[in-house]
C-alpha cells in the first residue's frame, strides 16, 4: 500500500516505531493545513511556521503513545497546533505585528487591484485578530479550515453548542466591526 493510500493512523503507528518516512508522509499530508490554521490564528507567518514545526515535533515525540480514543488524527493535530497558537497569543498579549505583509498570489490583473485586494484582506484579518482567542480559533477552524462544527468542537475540547455560541459571537462582532467598511470591502468582489 502506498503512503497516499495509507491511513493517518497507520502512518502514526509506523512513525511511533521510528519510521521517518511515515512521519515525512504525515508532515507532507498535513503541513499546509496546520500552517494555514496557525497563520489565521496568529496573523503572522513566521510565528505560524514556528508553531507548525513545534506541532510536527510533538507528533514525532508522541507518535509512539498516540491512541485514537475517539479523536481522529487530524483533530488531534489541529488541537496541538491550536493550543500552541493560544499559548503564543497569551505570551505576547494582544499585540499585532505590523512589519510583515502577508504574501498575495501572483496573477492579479493589475498592481492596483492587488493592492486593493490586499487592503481588503488585511482589514478582515485585523478584525479577526481583534476577536478573543477562542472566537478566533472557532472562526479559523470552521471558516478557513472547512471543518464541521462537530470536528471543530472536538479540536477545541468543547461542546458543539459552545462552539456555535463562539461562532455566533464572533460573527456578530465582525459584522459590527466591518459594517462601516462594507461597501469598500465588497468593492471589487465579483
Amino acid at each position: 500500500m502506498s503512503g497516499e493510500e495509507e491511513s493517518d493512523e497507520d502512518l502514526v503507528f509506523r512513525a511511533g516505531r521510528g519510521d521517518r518516512l511515515a512521519a515525512a508522509m504525515l508532515i507532507d499530508r498535513h503541513s499546509s493545513k496546520v500552517l494555514a490554521l496557525s497563520v489565521r490564528m496568529l496573523g503572522e507567518r513566521a510565528a505560524a511556521e514556528d508553531v507548525s514545526q513545534e506541532t510536527f515535533m510533538k507528533l514525532w515525540e508522541h507518535a509512539s503513545r498516540w491512541k485514537p480514543q475517539g479523536v481522529s488524527f487530524q483533530a488531534w493535530l489541529y488541537r496541538v497546533a491550536s493550543n500552541a497558537c493560544l499559548d503564543r497569543l497569551r505570551k505576547r498579549g494582544r499585540e499585532r505585528p505590523t512589519d510583515e505583509t502577508p504574501e498575495i498570489e501572483d496573477g492579479a490583473p493589475s498592481a492596483f487591484d492587488g493592492i486593493a485586494a490586499d487592503d481588503r484582506r488585511r482589514t478582515v484579518e485585523d478584525a479577526i485578530a481583534a476577536l478573543p482567542d477562542r472566537q478566533r480559533q472557532a472562526i479559523a477552524l470552521c471558516h478557513y479550515q472547512d471543518l464541521s462544527n462537530i470536528e471543530a468542537a472536538e479540536i477545541m475540547e468543547t461542546s458543539v453548542e459552545a462552539l456555535e455560541s463562539l461562532l455566533a459571537r464572533a460573527r456578530r462582532s465582525l459584522k459590527v466591526r466591518l459594517e462601516p467598511l462594507r461597501g469598500e470591502l465588497l468593492e471589487g468582489v465579483r
